[in-house]
């Protein structure tokens, strides 16, 4: 792993985790009025396992990016168009990532917020599967990534079940 590629593999994280921090509010009004399923983890595990995970998705995406294990050898051209697809659904799914946070905490609309988490798992799952072809290793690393995403889905969806024409501004 280049030290250039995890660079900016952690700095595009860490923008996607400012723009997704910059919108959340679990301590406002509007949150604490919700009504939250009984699994739901406690609040401190969010940052922590937020935290670990953006962590992870900046140095398996800097591993994979920088891998030469694949079967066309780093220089093809087959090889580049990989690498420039991966790079496209990094790019994505960061997007996404930051999104769900905007769609729930700003505009207050937990279904669309979940819906929009259901993409964001779905695309978590294919950079995992992007990350593995390119790397082995890395794509194991990152599963917990796409499995996060997935209960987030599940919990988003829940939130909104319980509150069901109730979460109005």
């Amino acid at each position: 792993m280049k030290l250039m590629t995890v660079v900016w593999t952690a700095a595009a994280t860490a923008a996607t985790a400012a723009a997704g921090g910059v919108a959340t509010d679990p301590d406002g009004a509007w949150y604490r009025r919700l009504r939250k399923p009984d699994w739901q983890p406690p609040a401190i595990a969010f940052p922590v396992v937020w935290t670990a995970l953006y962590a992870d998705l900046a140095v398996s995406s800097a591993v994979a990016l920088d891998s030469s294990d694949g079967a066309d050898g780093a220089g093809s051209a087959t090889r580049q168009q990989e690498l420039t697809a991966y790079r496209s659904a990094l790019a994505a799914n960061l997007v996404l990532n930051a999104s769900w946070s905007w769609l729930f905490w700003r505009a207050r609309r937990p279904w669309l917020a979940a819906a929009e988490c259901a993409v964001l798992t779905a695309s978590s799952v294919d950079l995992v599967r992007r990350t593995y072809r390119l790397d082995r290793r890395a794509g194991v690393a990152l599963a917990p990534y796409a499995a996060w995403c997935g209960f987030a889905t599940a919990l988003s969806t829940a939130v909104a079940r319980l509150n069901a024409g109730t979460t109005a501004n």
